[in-house]
């Protein structure tokens, strides 16, 4: 991870002393990256997982034996142990957050007394960020938050490179299945879906988008790809894959749609988009028929197979994106952190300062050895004219 390698060595090994450092992200060996590069800077850091399934368990030991982190994630923790984690990481009163779905975040906003210390804090999901600006918009935010997902050096690469490449390397560890000639209903048009359609499309794969806003619809259908609705789509796909930040995407009417053997994988934050309960409701009985892979025997008689539970499948089946994108992702939530620290901010939401964006990207560059062309004075002095 050249750009987090670099930063390392540029910052100051007293940027962040004295200061407690929450974290709430996958437990990967990216992950490790920024969280040392932290240590190494001042900061005393607590890192939980952000999801159940997403913890590689010899990365956490790591983390511990060799680096003394303070790690509280185990791959496959039920809810209970889950929550407890998040718990223990908020009562260490961090004065700067880092989160990854929020929920650090709000579990400090629902324990106000532990969020005294909080200077600030960065988000890297979308539904993350979702769930910030509805406490803005109670006008019950306690402190300033970064969004991270909104830096065009994580939404571009990380979204789209990321999980498009990362989400379907979950689905063939899980199925190892023949992507070509296969209908693939992918449901959301974002950064992420686009991503995921794209890879799938290059595969051989016949792409169903679905979606709720008619520019995303548009644009799928203009970038060459079915656009339907998903009830319409379920009689159709082999496989479907959710990528909204929404709840019930695929629900019971879809599920009875659905042909024998489909198989239903969530690239989205939460295990909220494919409403398992009902797929529970509507089943006679399940089993476990491959690592992550869960059979379920419908009433009707057909079979459905869900993967990692509903919950990520890059992360439940598979390892997540690759380092080479985390890198900036990560860039971005260190720098953020770092801004927090150097400037007093208000209360709010805000996005990445663009100057971080910018020397981001700078950096990716520069350590793959790429340079670019720069403005000469005359462009400028262009740039800036309107009598031309």
């Amino acid at each position: 991870m050249p750009v987090i390698r670099t930063i390392r060595v540029q910052e100051s090994k007293n940027l962040f002393k004295n200061l407690v450092i929450g974290a709430c992200l996958h437990i990967t060996t990216e992950t490790a990256n920024l969280v040392i590069t932290l240590e190494k800077c001042g900061a005393r850091v607590f890192l939980t997982a952000s999801n159940p399934l997403s913890t590689q368990d010899d990365v956490a030991a790591c983390l511990v034996k060799k680096h003394g982190i303070s790690v509280f994630g185990i791959k496959g923790e039920d809810s209970a142990t889950y929550a407890r984690h998040i718990r223990q990481v908020a009562e260490k009163k961090p004065h700067l957050v880092i989160d990854d779905g929020a929920d650090l975040i709000v579990f400090l906003h629902n324990n106000p007394e532990l969020a005294g210390n909080v200077i600030g804090a960065t988000e890297e999901t979308t539904t993350g960020i979702t769930r910030i600006k509805n406490i803005e918009k109670e006008g019950k935010l306690l402190f300033p938050v970064i969004g991270v997902n909104q830096a065009q050096t994580k939404y571009m690469f990380d979204n789209r490179y990321g999980t498009g490449q990362s989400t379907i390397d979950g689905i063939l560890r899980a199925t190892n299945i023949l992507v070509a000639g296969k209908t693939i209903v992918v449901c959301g048009y974002g950064w992420c879906g686009r991503g995921i359609a794209k890879n799938l499309k290059g595969l051989g794969a016949n792409v169903i988008i679905t979606e709720v806003s008619p520019l995303r619809a548009l644009e799928a259908l203009m970038d060459g790809f079915q656009v339907m609705q998903v009830e319409m789509a379920a009689s159709f796909g082999d496989i479907f894959i959710t990528a909204t930040g929404n709840a019930k995407v695929i629900d019971g009417n879809v599920f009875k749609k659905m042909k024998d053997g489909a198989i239903l994988a969530n690239a989205g934050h939460f295990n909220v988009e494919i409403d398992v309960e009902e797929l529970r409701k509507q089943s006679k009985k399940t089993r476990q028929v491959r690592d992550f892979v869960t059979e379920y025997m419908m009433e009707n008689g057909k079979k459905i197979y869900l993967l990692a539970e509903g919950r990520l499948v890059n992360l439940g089946c598979a390892e997540g994106h690759p380092s080479a994108v985390m890198d900036m992702s990560f860039a971005g939530q260190f720098l953020s952190i770092k801004y927090l620290v150097e400037n007093k901010m208000s209360v709010g939401y805000t996005p990445v300062p663009s100057e971080i964006d910018n020397k981001i990207a700078s950096l990716k560059l520069e350590s793959i050895g790429i340079k670019i062309d720069r403005l000469s004075s005359y462009q400028k002095k262009y740039l800036t004219s309107w009598n031309l």
